[in-house]
């Protein structure tokens, strides 16, 4: 599926910042162009399935203290 998206673009100091108009989404890069190649990546990462992931095996050790 595709959809379009406004894109806000303004130079702050050295870097060109790309804003969603419509969604919270922002990136940055060192021209217009780079900037608007990142937002699409964050946009298509912020539209992406979520993915499971793997919980953390924990467990349990006993240690023996020696007070001084």
């Amino acid at each position: 599926m595709t959809r379009t998206f406004s894109a806000s673009i303004w130079k702050e100091g050295k870097w060109y910042v790309a804003q969603c108009v419509e969604i919270d989404v922002a990136s940055q890069g060192k021209t217009k162009e780079e900037a608007l190649t990142n937002l699409r990546e964050a946009l298509e990462l912020h539209f992406e399935e979520p993915r499971a992931t793997l919980l953390p095996e924990i467990r349990q050790l006993e240690v023996e203290l020696h007070a001084s």
